[in-house]
């Protein structure tokens, strides 16, 4: 059984113990930093976004993991399956950068020398003005980017770990519609909300050391109506809630639990070749055909972390609520393997 939340409240206890596991389609518990009892290094704050579509998109990371932060933006042409990353960290952040306590609201401006990312929210969209000096061949990276059409509901989840004091808050919205330009020096990508979609991963809590976690989303047009999906597990315990949901005409659909099925070809993992997707409620059903693989590896003193993020097409079909199928052909999206020792 899926466990829903009923009213709002506050996401820990006095104790620092999440007070109700389970999930919601909109950010309906408290988040305070204040509030965590666990120890200072364990908590994690993040907002990702990546925004585009299967010519080019662009990904966003404002982490502060407390006792390292992290800044990145990747830039991707899928046409010539290529990308360019610039990461920028900060040791002993504590909270410093002052990531808001919700998705609704708060501002984010980091500025300095190197790069610059704000996140502005207005009445009823966002923007997110980039500046990076010499991004790639000495040529700066400047962008702004407008979200809008925000769906009235969205995946919540607030899960807990098997340490205690250790929890997930997480809010992933699909279906944000992109407009705007990234130039790269003389080079300029233009983003139209009608083919260009976004997705905002809202994520705070604290983590155990090592995890492994998987992700998919996808947001696109389906029958002229707005659709996207958010699939994935390794969160915490999700005994109380998954966070499989998809999103059509701005309403949420829960799933039960989906399985990844990442091919294998000669005993290593095969993350171009084409996965499969099943729901064991049957509900979600797909095939993803890959065409570009992000991937990362580092490692620092006792921290690492290796990433696939692999970008592709999704095929495929959902049944909503009321029992209808949606047939999904070619729905540009994403889905990755994160291994962390963090």
């Amino acid at each position: 059984m899926q466990h829903k939340f009923t009213q709002p409240h506050a996401l820990l206890d006095n104790h620092g113990h999440l007070i109700e596991a389970g999930y919601d389609t909109s950010l309906s518990l408290h988040y305070d930093r204040k509030a965590i009892k666990a120890p200072w290094y364990r908590i994690k704050e993040w907002d990702y976004y990546f925004l585009g579509n299967d010519e080019h998109g662009i990904a966003i990371t404002i982490a502060d993991n407390s006792y390292m932060g992290l800044d990145s933006i990747t830039l991707f042409d899928f046409k010539n399956k290529s990308y360019i990353t610039k990461d920028f960290m900060q040791w002993f952040t504590k909270g410093n950068k002052q990531l808001p306590t919700s998705s609704k609201h708060g501002d984010i401006r980091i500025v300095n020398e190197a790069y610059q990312i704000e996140v502005t929210h207005k009445e009823d969209y966002r923007m997110i003005d980039l500046r990076v000096k010499q991004f790639k061949d000495k040529k700066d990276l400047v962008a702004r980017l407008i979200l809008k059409s925000e769906p009235k509901e969205s995946m919540v989840i607030a899960t807990p770990f098997n340490t205690p004091k250790h929890f997930y808050y997480n809010q992933k919205i699909n279906c944000l519609r992109v407009e705007g330009s990234v130039s790269l020096g003389h080079d300029v990508i233009r983003f139209q909300p009608q083919n260009t979609f976004g997705v905002l991963d809202w994520g705070r809590g604290v983590w155990t050391y090592k995890n492994t976690w998987y992700w998919g989303s996808a947001s696109g047009i389906i029958n002229n109506h707005s659709f996207g999906f958010n699939i994935g597990y390794g969160f915490g315990d999700t005994s109380k809630a998954t966070e499989n949901m998809f999103i059509y005409q701005g309403k949420a659909h829960k799933l039960s639990n989906v399985s990844f099925h990442i091919p294998t070809k000669d005993n290593e993992v095969a993350y171009l070749e084409p996965w499969t997707f099943t729901s064991d409620d049957q509900r979600f059903e797909m095939i993803f055909e890959p065409i570009l693989d992000r991937h990362s590896h580092s490692k620092v003193l006792f921290l690492s972390s290796n990433q696939h993020q692999v970008f592709g097409y999704f095929s495929g079909k959902v049944i909503l609520d009321d029992g209808e199928i949606l047939i999904i052909e070619r729905l540009f999206g994403f889905s990755e393997k994160v291994m962390n020792a963090w």
